[in-house]
């Protein structure tokens, strides 16, 4: 009769190892849930209720072992069951002696809850992860000190440039870190910027392709120029072309009343000239009095100034959008909206750009002309990666701006030229008509 009692007790501990193994695997699975969770919740700075809810986790005290055994054995229902029978949530293995923990409302081998960043065993004063740990994972390194980004009342505060998306700490905006004044990235320390004659740093990546006299620019002008003779816009007359400092551009940056700086000028000036009927090739300085002349305006190109020092990529861009200016001021467009002309001159500067990106696609893409690539294709296959990424930068540049006169003409002109097949000389026509309409209604006001 023993031997019979001890066999059904036996199957009657079987049977509650069975169910409470199925337990344990629902068990492991809701831990696994809930780590999971966990992780997504730190991940989320912004979500307050889910801030909240990582806090009420982490305050979630750790139990000794026999408080778990205490807690089971009250709850269980049958004397006949082992209550120092457990399985270990972490390794699934039989917890015999020693120190166990409970967490997430499973117990572990404390070797066994570990955290969940280091995946190193946490102590009992501790809970779902080392809090050394869990303050080098919320909070971010600055790129430019390496530091943690410190935080404030308000939480952790960074800032982000739009396109390099590097964070760093807001001090440094504010505390004399070197900027490049193309790329526009912040200085990072045990990083070298140079600093120019006009007290412009650049970084080292944009000193490489930087553009620094008026010599080493006579290939790129030559580029644009046949650039524009590829969309069927000539420029027939010579322009001189010179790369000057800062200082030469001040002047200008505050006349400036578009919030932009000066990075480039086409200098023009009107003539006022008399023809005389009967002879169209002879032009009198001088303006005449008698009725059977006729006092005509003509546009002269003194000159394109460009900045110095600055990368290739960026001067090209600059050169192809003053160069837009001159070839308005040539063709005799006048009185145009400024908007709108500032606007043309920065799509034929995004469209030299993305020629730049793109070397089997020509920025004319629906024109019935289009530049040959034979040349530039070979300076854009020996681009360095930072040289891709500065083009993205640069179109990037153009796109996003919201400056009311760049950024507005740009999305004002870009979609003219959308509607028109991207024909430039049909989107000259409409910017002449829209501009005359908004005129018309000036006067009219």
């Amino acid at each position: 009769m023993e031997f019979s009692w001890n066999e059904e007790n036996g199957h009657i501990i079987r049977q509650k190892r069975e169910e409470e193994e199925e337990e344990t695997d629902k068990a492991k699975e809701d831990s696994l849930l809930i780590a999971e969770r966990i992780r997504e919740l730190v991940e989320d700075d912004k979500n307050l209720e889910e801030k909240r809810e990582i806090k009420k986790l982490d305050t979630q005290p750790v139990k000794a072992n026999r408080d778990i055994f205490n807690e089971k054995g009250n709850h269980s229902k049958d004397e006949n069951v082992d209550p120092h029978l457990r399985l270990c949530n972490g390794c699934s293995y039989e917890i015999e002696d020693g120190l166990s923990v409970s967490a997430f409302g499973f117990i572990w081998h404390s070797q066994c809850l570990c955290c969940l960043y280091c995946h190193k065993p946490i102590a009992l004063n501790e809970r779902k992860f080392h809090r050394l740990c869990y303050k080098e994972h919320r909070r971010p390194n600055c790129y430019i000190c390496s530091k943690k980004i410190p935080s404030t009342k308000e939480g952790i505060k960074y800032h982000k440039h739009p396109f390099w998306e590097e964070k760093y700490c807001p001090s440094h905006d504010d505390d004399g870190t070197a900027k490049c004044c193309s790329c526009e990235r912040l200085q990072a320390y045990e990083t070298e910027y140079v600093m120019l004659a006009d007290n412009r740093w650049l970084c080292l990546e944009c000193k490489e392709t930087a553009v620094m006299d008026t010599d080493e620019c006579q290939s790129l002008h030559f580029e644009i120029r046949e650039f524009f003779k590829g969309l069927n816009m000539k420029v027939e007359k010579a322009i001189p072309l010179l790369l000057v400092g800062k200082e030469v551009l001040n002047q200008a940056e505050e006349e400036n009343a578009n919030g932009v700086v000066t990075r480039g000028i086409c200098l023009s000036e009107e003539e006022m000239v008399t023809r005389v009927p009967g002879e169209p090739n002879k032009q009198l300085v001088v303006m005449a009095r008698e009725e059977s002349q006729r006092v005509v305006r003509n546009y002269k190109v003194i000159a394109i100034l460009i900045l110095n020092g600055l990368p290739r990529l960026l001067t090209g861009y600059i050169l192809a959008h003053e160069m837009m200016h001159a070839y308005l001021r040539l063709k005799g467009y006048r009185n145009l909206d400024t908007v709108l002309e500032e606007g043309i001159c920065q799509v034929l500067g995004h469209m030299w750009l993305e020629s730049q990106r793109c070397p089997n696609i020509n920025a004319a893409s629906s024109s019935s002309s289009r530049t040959s690539p034979s040349d530039t294709t070979s300076k854009i296959g020996d681009q360095s990666d930072f040289e891709k990424k500065l083009v993205e930068f640069c179109i990037n540049q153009i796109e996003t701006d919201e400056s009311p006169v760049y950024g507005n003409g740009f999305k004002k002109v870009n979609e003219m030229m959308l509607s028109n097949d991207y024909n430039i000389k049909d989107t000259l026509k409409g910017i002449a008509i829209a501009s005359k309409t908004l005129l018309y209604q000036q006067v009219g006001k």
